[in-house]
C-alpha cells in the first residue's frame, strides 16, 4: 500500500531572481502555525515552545528560521524549520496548557520568500502601502499588509533578509510582481 503521507514541494521550485541591489529567492520550506492568544497571557510567557511571544504588535523576534510575528493584540505568525509541522503544534498546546488559546497549523498554506539588498524597500513599495523607511520599519518589524492584490506578511528581522509569507495560490503572483517592479 502506498504511503498516505503527503509531500511537501516548493510551491515556486528553484526560481530566483538576482539583480544589482536585490535578491529574491524562495525562502526554505518551514513548519508555520498562527497562534491566538489573549494579550494579557501572552505577556506571562516568554517562551513558548522555543518562541519569544514578548514583542509588541508590528514586530518579530527569533531567528531568520524560527520567529514569532506579533500581527495583531492577539495573534502570532510563528515559524520554524521543516520538519516540525508535526511536533510544533502539539508543542506549543503542552506549554499553553493551562490557558485558552488556539494554534493552528498553516504549514501547506503558506509559502515564504526571501527578499535581499538595499533595493528591498523600493522594490516592496511598488506594491504595498507600507511606509518601509528605516524610522518607520526597522529591522525586527513584521506587518500583515497587502501587496498588488494579495494578503502577505512582511517581516523585516533583526539582521536578516526580509522575508514575505504569503498563500501559496498567490506565491507565484507575488513573485511575479517583485520580479517586475525589480526590473
Amino acid at each position: 500500500m502506498a504511503d498516505p503521507t503527503p509531500t511537501r514541494r516548493p510551491a515556486l521550485g528553484p526560481l530566483a531572481t538576482r539583480l544589482p541591489g536585490v535578491t529574491i529567492e524562495p525562502a526554505p520550506l518551514a513548519a508555520r502555525v498562527v497562534l491566538r492568544l489573549a494579550p494579557e497571557i501572552a505577556a506571562t510567557k516568554t517562551d513558548v515552545a522555543g518562541f519569544d511571544l514578548s514583542g509588541a504588535i508590528n514586530t518579530v523576534r527569533g531567528t531568520a528560521d524560527r520567529f514569532a510575528a506579533r500581527l495583531g493584540p492577539d495573534e502570532w505568525l510563528l515559524v520554524a524549520p521543516a520538519g516540525e509541522e508535526a511536533t510544533l503544534p502539539a508543542a506549543i498546546d503542552a506549554a499553553l496548557a493551562d490557558t485558552f488559546h488556539s494554534a493552528v497549523d498553516v504549514s501547506h498554506r503558506n509559502v515564504g520568500l526571501a527578499l535581499e539588498g538595499d533595493r528591498v524597500p523600493e522594490i516592496v513599495n511598488a506594491a504595498s502601502p507600507l511606509d518601509l523607511a528605516d524610522h518607520v520599519f526597522p529591522p525586527g518589524s513584521a506587518s500583515r499588509t497587502v501587496f498588488a492584490k494579495a494578503e502577505i506578511v512582511l517581516v523585516r528581522p533583526d539582521g536578516g533578509a526580509w522575508r514575505i509569507e504569503t498563500a501559496r495560490s498567490f506565491a507565484p503572483y507575488v513573485l511575479g510582481v517583485l520580479n517586475e517592479a525589480a526590473r
